[in-house]
């Protein structure tokens, strides 16, 4: 089987080479780590008198997903080495920044040579995935290795759920049998892994990490540096858009435009989900003719006050969330995504605004709307009157914002149940308060 689904990767890698060799040369992209991902990662600084542990992380979001995790996992086991991984350049800036102190690599294409080089360099006791990330000759390399592997705040949205089950014959044997435990966000997770025939004794629900990764509180170091940055005043209100993806960075431009006619104080923070985009985004703010900045021109911050300020910089989201006193959260509004993450805001107290497309975070979504800590629209057509209708009552903003830090707080507690697992998974265990290795 891995030198079939070699031959199968190298085809389609053929296939896409043209066009990835065409992106790269036009945007930059593809070029870091290049070697790494295709031969496997050989030679590692890590200790052999000390066990690894490795986490790994995709992209951007789950990179900051993990940095909780990470953090609780060394405050309990410091004596462990801890090796990040993520598979995108933007994941891998991001995860340099995060956790400037560790081993960071690429994750490796699912060649056989490839995926087997670096389980050797790395040589961990556990491989933790976070939300996903399932490669077949990855999966079967540390199986012969007797290295576990464990996927935490997972999510199975129905969509996916759909296809593997069409495929479940193959899929089962070659990824989802060769997990050892999946760490679910939901109950209805699990469920829908159940009905693909995971056994239920290596499934648990531990909740969403997410909820613990939220900030907390508006008044922390990252948020009023880049109000400071941003130029923003006390009487401004601000609207952030944040996440989004084509087309709602214009439907949101054209709802700012009229929004600004009843509040001239209100401002823009335009949040793009992919930095691929962030030029384009730059140029649909020109077409409307409307003032703006970009985060990554600024040197200073701007005099003209403008009324959009463009996020084209990673890392910065959470922070913005701090200045909203309105959110809408993208990915939410075309019924391709599923959504980005309202949590982040919610637990800062925002009222957001999201469309109808938000399987991603479902119990998250269900259990805002019952608190009236959000606000859910059918259409794009519906997004002015509920943004309209929350700048002109300030009571009703603040209560929903309230609503939502409140349920965000009672959600928390995941990391450590997640935790709990991971350290029954290496096989180090309680003894009264204090934990050690067996």
């Amino acid at each position: 089987m891995p030198y079939l689904l070699n031959t199968l990767y190298a085809i389609v890698l053929a296939i896409l080479f043209p066009w990835l060799a065409f992106r790269s040369l036009m945007t930059g992209r593809y070029r870091r780590g290049v070697a790494s991902k295709l031969f496997g990662t050989t030679s590692l600084t890590l200790s052999s008198a000390k066990p690894t542990i490795w986490f790994h992380g995709v992209s951007v979001g789950e990179v900051n997903l993990l940095v909780t995790v990470i953090k609780a996992f060394r405050s309990r086991h410091p004596d462990w080495q801890t090796v990040v991984s993520t598979t995108t350049e933007t994941g891998m800036a991001e995860a340099a920044k995060r956790f400037a102190d560790l081993t960071v690599i690429f994750w490796p294409f699912d060649f056989s040579w490839a995926v087997k080089r670096t389980l050797k360099a790395v040589a961990p006791k556990l491989v933790v995935l976070a939300e996903s990330e399932m490669w077949p000759n990855f999966l079967r390399a540390a199986e012969k290795r007797d290295i576990p592997v464990m996927i935490i705040n997972g999510r199975l949205s129905p969509k996916s759920a759909r296809r593997y089950g069409k495929l479940s014959w193959l899929a089962m044997p070659l990824m989802f049998a060769r997990i050892s435990k999946f760490a679910m966000q939901t109950e209805s997770y699990a469920a829908a892994l159940r009905g693909l025939g995971v056994p239920a004794e290596r499934i648990i629900v531990p909740g969403s990490v997410k909820y613990d990764g939220v900030l907390g509180e508006r008044d922390n170091p990252q948020t009023r540096k880049l109000a400071e940055q941003l130029g923003l005043e006390k009487m401004d209100r601000v609207w952030v858009a944040g996440s989004t993806h084509a087309p709602e960075e214009e439907i949101v431009l054209d709802v700012f435009a009229r929004l600004r006619v009843k509040h001239p104080d209100l401002r823009l923070i335009l949040v793009p989900r992919s930095p691929d985009r962030f030029d384009e985004v730059a140029r649909l703010i020109e077409k409307r003719s409307l003032s703006f900045a970009r985060r990554s021109k600024l040197t200073a911050p701007p005099k003209d006050r403008p009324s959009v300020i463009l996020i084209d910089t990673i890392g910065d989201l959470n922070a913005a969330w701090g200045l909203a006193d309105i959110g809408f959260t993208g990915g939410s509004l075309d019924g391709h995504r599923g959504g980005q993450s309202m949590i982040e805001p919610a637990g800062l107290g925002v009222p957001v605004v999201f469309g109808p497309f938000v399987w991603n975070f479902r119990d998250a979504v269900q259990r805002l709307l019952d608190v009236q800590g959000a606000v859910k629209i059918g259409t794009p057509e519906e997004m002015e009157p509920a943004l309209l209708h929350l700048l002109d009552n300030d009571t009703l903003r603040r209560q929903m914002g309230e609503a939502a830090r409140l349920l965000v707080l009672a959600q928390q507690g995941a990391t450590e149940r997640t935790l709990d697992v991971v350290d029954e998974m290496l096989g180090i265990e309680r003894d009264g308060q204090k934990r050690r290795a067996a």
